[in-house]
């Protein structure tokens, strides 16, 4: 899948390290080769939370905490990756080489049930723990306790929606594989530009949203939420409650609640009450609803609007974007969505596969 570019000492370095042998004796030739193998073997790597942790020079087993570092290292460099932090789904066998199937899944530091497994981490023996996401309160003592535990260094990459470029260009540091990173990076860069050239054309225009998801569509993602970035970034997001929850559930609100806020676009869930809400006599009171405006978010092989809220959310932003401003988002999805595929999940996407992922998403009446 790639080829990588091991790190070597520079050839000056080389010739000064030879010229220091001729000069001082075999004494101090084998007291600088030992110097060199070591700057060779290990490097500092600062990360998002200022530690400097010694690491293997050349990174070729690593593990992650979660499935947000899951999806942003599989799209970078699958082929290190020793274990999984959760399975992949039923769907994703549609899109991921069957090799990463059978790699061990090790369970998760946050989210879920918090079960990253210690003992099997150590047996899967990689090189290095990564953490990317979110900076919580007491990352710093987590990692340092995985650290005590296992005997494995760990690293925590800060990212959210903007900052996704600067965390792929990290991860190329730690790989060595800045070029493929820069690739990854200038493409993030480039698509957020594009929905904020689209927003500021947009101006005080912007359409009324809610995300809804669970079993009755009555949990909203909130504004200001971690998980609302891009339904803020690109909406007027009407979720707005006092202390907006940190978990991709979202906050549980009343039916009574959703009508108040009547927005003029409802974004359902995956496995939610979108196939429902078009009969449902109480549904059929929103104006979204009435008017055709709902739509299902795509799924496959993770929720395009990025739960978990992982790099995905860039294939979420252009594809809501194309549905509330199609006259701004000028692009052809589907090209888009192509490239996406082929860029982070190394797959080659066909035209069925792509009408199979937007069958409930097509655009029907946004005005």
């Amino acid at each position: 899948m790639k080829k990588r570019i091991k790190r070597t000492l520079p050839v000056f370095l080389l010739c000064l390290a030879l010229t220091a042998v001729l000069l001082s004796g075999c004494g101090s030739a084998e007291q600088s080769s030992a110097e060199q193998s070591s700057q060779a073997e290990t490097v500092i790597f600062t990360d998002s939370l200022g530690r400097e942790v010694e690491l293997p020079a050349d990174i070729e087993r690593y593990a992650v905490t979660g499935p947000l570092a899951q999806i942003v290292c599989f799209a970078l460099d699958p082929d290190e990756m020793v274990a999984l932090a959760s399975d992949w789904s039923a769907e994703a066998a549609l899109y991921i080489d069957e090799d990463y199937y059978n790699l061990p899944v090790l369970g998760q530091l946050y989210g879920g049930s918090g079960d990253l497994n210690r003992e099997e981490l150590a047996k899967a023996d990689p090189q290095v723990i990564i953490d990317v996401g979110e900076t919580k309160t007491d990352l710093e003592d987590d990692l340092e306790g995985i650290e005590e535990q296992t005997g494995i260094p760990a690293i925590h990459i800060a990212m959210d929606t903007a900052s996704t470029p600067e965390a792929f260009r990290m991860l190329g540091e730690l790989f060595d594989m800045q070029e493929e990173a820069e690739e990854l990076a200038s493409y993030c860069e480039q698509k957020y530009s594009e929905m904020e050239d689209i927003m500021e054309q947009v101006g005080d225009d912007r359409k009324t949203v809610l995300y809804c998801l669970g079993d009755l569509g009555c949990n909203v993602i909130c504004k200001d939420s971690y998980h609302s970035e891009v339904i803020d970034l690109l909406s007027d997001n009407l979720a707005v409650v006092d202390t907006p929850s940190s978990k991709g559930t979202g906050n549980e609100v009343d039916f009574e609640q959703i009508l108040k806020w009547n927005p003029e676009v409802i974004f359902f869930a995956p496995q939610s009450v979108y196939s429902v809400v078009g009969e449902d006599s109480l549904w059929q009171e929103l104006d979204a609803i009435q008017n055709g405006n709902y739509y299902e978010v795509p799924y496959g092989p993770y929720n395009w609007m990025g739960f978990p809220p992982s790099v995905q959310r860039y294939l979420g932003m252009m594809w809501m974007a194309k549905i509330l401003y199609p006259e701004y988002a000028t692009y052809d999805l589907e090209e888009e969505v192509i490239r996406y595929y082929e860029l982070f999940y190394h797959c080659e996407l066909t035209e069925e596969q792509y009408l199979d992922l937007v069958g409930n998403s097509i655009i029907t009446s946004v005005d």
